[in-house]
């Protein structure tokens, strides 16, 4: 395989695959918000769990810190096309959810397979605001 076409392969996987959005900012990812969790090993889990299926980032806060802990999952460039938009789940809180997250992930995500039933109760729509800078 020649250079050009590993660097085309390495691109166009990246662009394929969903991207989940961990905020690990002033409330989400700390113990004085939510103490019964271990903040840091919900985020490496995740990092693990989707290691080649999912792009997986931290950033410092995606202002929505009434609903702490907060994950957005991004649909793939395929799930956008098939009606896919970012899901924004707010108080995952527990090892179940981000399991629940996970396998939805690795099905596709947004736009290519349906979230399981008990997502739903972590789902939440954000302002347009804080959707526009997510996106950008």
């Amino acid at each position: 395989m020649s250079r050009r076409t590993r660097r085309k392969a390495a691109l166009t996987s990246k662009v394929a695959r969903p991207t989940v959005t961990v905020c690990r900012g002033c409330c989400c990812g700390t113990p004085a918000k939510v103490p019964h969790l271990d903040h840091e090993a919900q985020l490496t889990d995740l990092r693990t769990q989707l290691a080649g299926v999912a792009m997986v980032r931290r950033t410092d806060c995606l202002d929505a810190c009434e609903r702490a802990n907060v994950i957005v999952v991004q649909p793939s460039s395929e799930g956008r096309k098939a009606g896919g938009r970012p899901v924004w789940l707010g108080q995952v809180n527990d090892p179940g959810a981000a399991a629940d997250i996970t396998a939805w992930v690795k099905n596709g995500g947004p736009g290519l397979a349906e979230p399981p039933d008990i997502l739903g109760l972590y789902t939440f729509s954000p302002s347009r605001r804080v959707r526009h800078e997510l996106e950008d």
